[in-house]
């Protein structure tokens, strides 16, 4: 008889902190972060950061607004979410 392996998070160790940067960002300032605040954090550039919000979104890790500023939710269970760092 196997023992099951652990639950793996659906997503990367960056996604991830994307995700955790979502949670926080939005629990602290009451309003989802901006693209200019994921490249503030993060030190990327806009194109990163579209290309992430488009991954996690096609992994149905987040739901965002099409062409609605600051509508990011995170779908994501929390418990799988990692501490920001």
């Amino acid at each position: 008889m196997s023992i099951p392996e652990p639950e793996k998070a659906p997503f990367t160790e960056k996604q991830g902190q994307y995700l955790a940067f979502i949670k926080m960002y939005t629990k602290v300032n009451k309003v989802p972060p901006a693209h200019t605040d994921f490249q503030k954090y993060f030190d990327v550039t806009p194109p990163t950061v579209n290309q992430m919000i488009k991954t996690l979104e096609n992994k149905g890790l987040i739901r965002k607004k099409p062409k609605t500023p600051r509508s990011i939710y995170v779908l994501a269970l929390d418990e799988l979410i990692p501490t920001l760092k």
